[in-house]
């Protein structure tokens, strides 16, 4: 005999065949220009104009000078201590405390990217990007600095990461040098290991052809040496790429991703001498002839990547090179400036005060080491929430991790299950919920920090410090007696971020093996993870679920499944859908699920609470075809792409964000209703639909109130603030400033 829950769950889903089409994406394209070791200050606007005004020394790239005045300004952007980390947090989305690689480490090019670990490449390719990365990738290969480097890890190349055209340096210590003999690339020759093959590090193909510009290689240069400055040559097929795949943009519609990654301006400074007129834009300024040599070198390096960053532009501008601007994709695009991490003592950093004003440098946990420049040109059509416009600055606060995910959205699909970064997608465009990012996460060989809002703890080995950024960007004010709740706050939740974990550790990835109603709390149940190369374990993971598992539920059989939480479980985020039958994962009373990331409800995936608690330090989110239900309690915000139906005890003890594709379906009581609780904000859209638990006709005038929050904003879709019961019955739905109402017909 059906149930009076499964009658009303029935009723439901009879309600569902109306269906609101989400807005489509906007796919844009993106230009991703990514460099090595330029410090905060070293960015027009967050220094180098002011010096320039004073008569100081002063970089000189006016590239970026025109992207700072036709774009934003991010004040507060964050990257990592060093190289390894910051690309790897970059393309996975994780932050140190997760990712693999949260050191420099000898043992890097064996271990950074796994396979399970999405990056940018693999996500825009899967959306049917094109793709292309130049430049250090840092992972996979060999160090040494002969000819004869070694592919020594597949999974963790770049062609086995979405990336299809590729000129790379594999490992960072090969890096250090711009005259490497050769460089790895793809498409290479069928049979090629992991996709690439080793050419010559060679400007030949680009000389003496007027479609190429000469400067700033100034290869037509009878000196220009036989071995290329490395950099050049990534320039260049980034150049190559950007002019086909724009023209193949305007004739198909296909988007790309290019991201240029040089070296510049790492050491070894010295290395640009050996080049042509390396130093001509500098000659005729006054103060150059008596800078340090180390000095006019970085300086020099900086000024030849800028060029080649204004060549690419200029193909955005003119695809074909027909000086005819028609075929234009440059208000298509999406601009991106960034450096991985914050200058490095020496060079550049007292004569041109790379970091400004901030303490620290490159290696260190203090903002000198960790705040980086970042600068965005937006497409035509974007229309960002905030003062984003040209030439302006914003102190929203990014970190690395978040351009992953601002791209999948950009992009249209879904962001890495469990990933630290938060999208800006919503910002930029204009379009859908900003999410805030509550925190950040860094580490360093002289501590770790969690930034939050303005203010800032570091835990060293002197003990713990907090700071506010606003008022003290140099990390002069040591403010720990003065607020010492919030740095045990910050002390608590940093730690929960997994920052003191031995090196090697990592986030896992599981899978559910087990049958219907298996032991979700235990390992039997759950696929094991091992990640080793070439003989050597670096990690595996046979255990009962724990809070660094990044998990999934998924019914691929031939009819619906359902399991129970049978114990309260801890993960970092768990992900429920199904192919062509539903999953339900249920939560009973007395026990707490918690994703402390995420727990994302798919397509064909049921969250059911039965009196329950689902927890997570940032949110749930419905995907559309997804669906939340039950009664309990949710201790995290909920984002509605898909279904939420709630019963009288459902409570969501932070905000409730719902889409124009999401549809609320609310359970009435004839005896009365104590509505959705909802302990912030209520953003609402979508479909509005009720399900009367009673057979008899309510009373004409009755009112029923919904929904309660802090704050309601928006309105259901509903046609004249009406809604029809699946009864027949006739509501029209009334607005509040902290509630919802229905009033019956």
């Amino acid at each position: 005999m059906p149930t009076h829950r499964s009658i009303i769950y029935a009723s439901f889903a009879v309600l569902l065949s109306l269906v609101v089409e989400a807005e489509p994406p906007i796919r844009s394209n993106i230009l991703y220009f990514y460099v090595d070791d330029m410090g905060w200050g070293a960015l027009g606007p967050n220094g180098q104009f002011e010096r320039k005004v004073n008569g100081q020394p002063y970089l000189i790239t006016p590239t970026l000078d025109r992207m700072a005045e036709e774009g934003v300004t991010f004040a507060r952007s964050y990257g990592c201590t060093v190289c390894s980390p910051a690309r790897s947090s970059q393309q996975t989305g994780f932050h140190q405390g997760h990712t693999f690689a949260d050191q420099n480490d000898p043992d890097n090019a064996k271990k950074a990217i796994r396979t399970e670990d999405l990056t940018m490449g693999d996500t825009l390719s899967g959306a049917g990007y094109v793709t292309g990365y130049w430049g250090k990738w840092g992972y996979g290969g060999s160090a040494n600095k002969d000819p004869y480097p070694k592919i020594l890890n597949v999974e963790t190349l770049p062609t086995s990461h979405g990336y299809e055209h590729v000129v790379a340096e594999l490992h960072h210590v090969r890096a250090h040098t711009f005259y490497q003999p050769n460089l790895w690339k793809a498409p290479a020759a069928p049979g090629a290991r992991g996709g690439l093959e080793l050419v010559p590090n060679s400007i030949e193909r680009y000389r003496n052809r007027p479609e190429y510009p000469n400067t700033p290689a100034l290869q037509n240069h009878p000196d220009y040496p036989k071995i290329a400055y490395c950099d050049d040559v990534y320039a260049f097929a980034a150049l190559d790429f950007v002019r086909i795949q724009a023209q193949n943009y305007n004739a198909t519609g296909q988007p790309f991703f290019a991201l240029l990654a040089g070296q510049v301006p790492h050491s070894p400074f010295d290395e640009i001498e050996g080049l042509p007129e390396w130093d001509k834009a500098y000659r005729k300024k006054s103060w150059f002839k008596g800078l340090p040599d180390q000095d006019k070198q970085w300086a020099a390096m900086i000024t030849r990547i800028d060029a080649h960053f204004g060549n690419i532009l200029d193909a955005l501008e003119d695809p074909n090179g027909d000086g005819d601007n028609s075929d234009s994709v440059a208000d298509k695009t999406l601009i991106v400036f960034q450096s991985d991490n914050g200058g490095p003592r020496g060079a550049g950093l007292n004569t041109f005060a790379s970091n400004s004003v901030l303490s620290g440098f490159k290696t260190r946990i203090q903002e000198g080491g960790i705040r980086v420049p970042l600068m965005m040109r937006l497409p035509a059509d974007f229309k960002p929430m905030e003062d984003m416009g040209p030439g302006s600055k914003t102190d929203r606060i990014v970190d690395v991790t978040d351009l992953l995910p601002t791209f999948c959205e950009l992009a249209g699909v879904p962001a890495p299950l469990a990933a630290d970064g938060v999208s800006l997608a919503p910002a930029l465009t204009g379009r859908g919920h900003q999410r805030v990012r509550e925190f950040l996460i860094h580490e360093a060989g002289n501590g770790q920090s969690i930034i939050r809002g303005d203010y800032k703890l570091i835990r060293s080995k002197e003990g713990l410090a907090l700071f506010n950024l606003i008022k003290d960007p140099g990390e002069s004010k040591d403010l720990a007696d003065r607020y010492p709740d919030m740095v045990i706050d910050l002390h608590k939740l940093m730690l929960a971020e997994r920052v003191d974990e031995p090196k090697g550790f990592a986030n896992t990835y599981h899978e559910w093996i087990g049958p219907d109603d298996g032991a979700f709390s235990l390992g039997k149940s759950w696929s094991g993870y091992v990640y080793a190369n070439e003989g050597i374990t670096y990690m595996k993971d046979h255990g009962d679920p724990r809070v660094s598992w990044v998990a999934r539920i998924a019914n691929e059989g031939s009819s619906a499944s359902q399991v129970t939480v049978d114990r309260s479980t801890s993960l970092l985020g768990l992900e429920i859908t199904g192919t062509d039958y539903s999953q339900t994962v249920q939560v009973p009373a007395g026990v707490e699920l918690i994703g402390r990331n995420e727990i994302r409800v798919s397509d064909k995936g049921i969250l059911e609470l039965g009196e329950g608690i689902v927890s997570s330090v940032r949110w749930v989110d419905v995907m559309e075809g997804g669906e939340l239900r039950g009664g309990g309690s949710v201790n995290s915000s909920v984002f509605s792409d898909g279904i939420v139906a709630a019963n009288n005890s459902l409570r969501i003890f932070k905000d409730y964000v719902a889409s124009n594709s999401s549809q609320l379906l609310v359970e009435l009581e004839a005896s009365g209703n104590r509505g959705l609780k909802i302990g912030g904000s209520a953003h609402l859209d979508g479909d509005l639909q009720i399900v009367v638990s009673s057979s008899r006709s309510l009373e004409q005038g009755k009112r029923f109130e919904i929904l309660t929050a802090d704050s309601v904003r928006g309105r259901f879709s509903n046609a004249n603030d009406e809604v029809v019961s699946s009864d027949g019955q006739s509501f029209r739905i009334e607005y509040g400033w902290a509630s919802v109402s229905l009033i019956v017909q």
